[in-house]
């Protein structure tokens, strides 16, 4: 029998969804009883908000920047053990022991850039060491970018807000053939949990301690309590990612059963919308950018954002 996972379940789910509304005219309502006339019910019925035996359905809570922030001050305060061989029944009794630094700073990375993205975390997964480039502000010609070499590095002239992140997704959902925009990802100096800079230079100094020139997946398979497989092609599977990620939900105190693989996707397009504001008549470059041209503050709520 194949193994079942989370994710399959959800497509099976919408497929059903689609089946009811199209197919038998039953709408996207969920399904209720008619308040007029009990004991007939309308909607759809792959949509009840219970199921058998009354329990209730759950579908996928979007992760916020407060769930970040515990998850990143955990992270940060755990230790390396990656040399301590954790046996069954260790890890039966003490569940805690699941992860160290090292895990935990790969899988923030890997929160941060599926919440900023837009991505559900099967795609992210996927994503390489080609996908990524690290830039660097030119000196000598004013907003305008360059790839930070390591010549760059070592001369120690620019600070960290001087530096981006450009992402290139190989593959999305929704555009299966290619096509994507990059994603440009600056630095957030004032929250260090919301900085890509900061969490992707964090795992490339730790990446680079197996495997001195990078290459392969971002998010590599793990192995043992703290450790990575030093095979560039073995990425983290998503049943590992799903494990990992509600063990830390755990260690901070948040029942995980709620999340799943569209939280980040979600809580994202929240964030970008409520939070920041993300303007929707900027250049594609400058969707993250802190020092983008602002525009004239709105006489009503004060925001300076183009929809203002």
């Amino acid at each position: 029998m194949p193994h079942a996972t989370y994710n399959n379940a959800q497509k099976m789910r919408a497929a059903i969804s689609h089946k009811f509304r199209r197919d038998y005219g039953l709408g996207t309502q969920p399904w209720m009883e008619n308040p007029v006339y009990p004991g007939k019910f309308v909607g759809n019925p792959s949509l009840s908000v219970t199921v058998h035996l009354g329990e209730t359905v759950t579908s996928a809570h979007a992760m916020d920047e407060p769930t970040l922030k515990e998850l990143w001050v955990f992270n940060c305060a755990a230790k390396r053990n990656e040399h301590v061989r954790i046996s069954r029944k260790r890890k039966a009794e003490h569940p805690e022991d699941w992860g160290g630094f090292l895990i935990q700073m790969m899988l923030y990375l890997l929160y941060l850039v599926s919440f900023l993205c837009l991505l559900h975390f099967d795609e992210a997964l996927r994503i390489t060491w080609h996908d990524v480039s690290f830039q660097v502000k030119d000196p000598l010609l004013k907003g305008h970018w360059i790839d930070a070499t390591l010549k760059i590095f070592n001369q120690g002239i620019f600070k960290g807000s001087d530096f981006r992140v450009r992402l290139m997704l190989p593959f999305r959902k929704m555009h299966q053939h290619g096509g994507i925009a990059p994603f440009y990802l600056y630095a957030d100096i004032h929250k260090p949990w919301m900085c890509p800079i900061r969490t992707f230079a964090i795992w490339w100094l730790l990446a680079s301690q197996n495997n001195e020139h990078l290459d392969g997946y971002v998010f590599h398979k793990k192995v043992g309590s703290d450790g990575v497989s030093v095979n560039l092609t073995d990425a983290m599977s998503s049943e590992s990612f799903l494990e990992c990620f509600r063990n830390n939900l755990l260690d901070i105190g948040v029942n995980p059963r709620p999340y799943g693989t569209h939280s980040f996707h979600r809580g994202g397009c929240q964030y970008l919308v409520m939070v920041l504001r993300w303007p929707p008549f900027v250049e594609h470059e400058d969707y993250f950018n802190p020092n983008r041209p602002q525009h004239d503050p709105c006489p009503t709520c004060g925001c300076t954002c183009a929809c203002a």
